[in-house]
């Protein structure tokens, strides 16, 4: 068999372990594996590269992806559809294997409804793709924002001062509020539970009453916060899928002037932004990455498309790609409980 793999969307460290355990598992039985170079881009622009034990055995540590990755929405146009439902002719594949968050494999659910031969594996930071457990990628990001808080805790508390830390996730709070309950913040905003300016400037104002004279805020970049005025929707970018970029809306930044100015003590923000995405997967994204990957390979094996491999308590699962394509999974509502707890 000739099987092809992309990795589209925003990058995170673990895709280079799925397109290693791909490439092994399939190796091993004698099929031949071509690679997509940037998402999506590549299959329209017909850009591939071999692929084989020697130029993926070394790159299980390695963040990013060896395969490059893109934006890019094929479903935009009518004839950049039809390009990418002509790659499996045109590129002689058999099946096809697609990693991706939402919008990557909400295109893959496309190609699924159009009869081609597709599995799909999850991945994003923001671990907000339905029905798995966690997405490849999601953990390594965790550690970097409970580190970013030891690490800003310190210097927060030595100057008495109140640090807003900003975390990716766009429209879910996995991120923020995982992260922000590992790392001890004292007060997290998630864009599934919206709150307002007054109640976070009580909260600080609260703690220095009782002799904590300092603050460690979490705010998801999608978090509304009411009396909180954001970068104006005319100033904010947006990539093909019509996400807005959510970096640009500022809103950390603009809450630690308004805590700042309304508490009378000095504020900072620290936007992680892309550090979330970059660096050596931890063990458990290492893991999931190659369990993914040998997981597609047997799917393929097996004649079951239109699947994609999700993680569900302990094991993986297919799931129909058509059950996910286009959806999100939100923060589950029994983190609300322990947001309010520790704030």
């Amino acid at each position: 068999m000739r099987i092809g793999v992309l990795t589209g969307g925003g990058d995170c460290p673990g895709l280079n372990a799925a397109i290693r355990a791909v490439v092994r598992a399939a190796t091993k039985r004698g099929w031949t594996v071509v690679g997509f170079i940037d998402g999506w881009a590549g299959v329209l622009r017909r850009r591939t590269m071999p692929l084989g034990v020697a130029n993926t055995d070394e790159a299980l540590p390695i963040g990013g992806t060896l395969l490059g990755s893109s934006r890019t929405n094929p479903m935009r146009k009518p004839e950049e559809y039809a390009k990418v439902r002509a790659v499996f002719a045109d590129e002689q594949l058999d099946a096809l294997v697609a990693i991706g968050g939402d919008d990557t494999l909400s295109v893959a659910a496309a190609l699924t409804r159009d009869g081609h031969a597709v599995v799909g594996i999850p991945k994003t930071i923001d671990n907000d793709v339905p029905e798995t457990d966690t997405c490849i990628g999601f953990d390594t990001a965790v550690g970097v924002v409970v580190d970013a808080l030891a690490r800003l805790r310190t210097t927060t508390t030595s100057h008495h001062r109140i640090t807003v830390v900003e975390a990716m996730g766009r429209e879910a709070g996995w991120l923020a509020a995982t992260g922000g309950i590992a790392g001890g913040a004292d007060f997290i905003m998630v864009p599934e539970r919206p709150g307002k300016l007054s109640d976070i400037i009580a909260h600080v104002q609260g703690r220095r009453t009782r002799g904590l004279d300092y603050s460690m805020i979490v705010v998801s970049e999608g978090a509304e916060i009411e009396g909180l005025q954001t970068a104006e929707a005319a100033v904010q970018q947006a990539d093909q899928f019509g996400h807005v970029t959510l970096g640009s809306r500022s809103v950390g930044e603009t809450l630690a002037t308004a805590l700042g100015a309304a508490v009378g003590v000095e504020a900072r923000s620290s936007v992680l932004g892309h550090l979330q995405r970059g660096g050596s997967p931890t063990p458990f994204d290492r893991m999931l990455g190659t369990r993914c990957g040998v997981a597609a390979v047997q799917y393929i094996a097996d004649g079951k498309f239109g699947v994609l491999t999700a993680l569900q308590g302990g094991d993986i699962h297919a799931v129909p790609l058509t059950a996910i394509g286009g959806k999100q999974r939100l923060l589950d509502p029994t983190y609300f409980e322990l947001l309010t707890l520790f704030d």
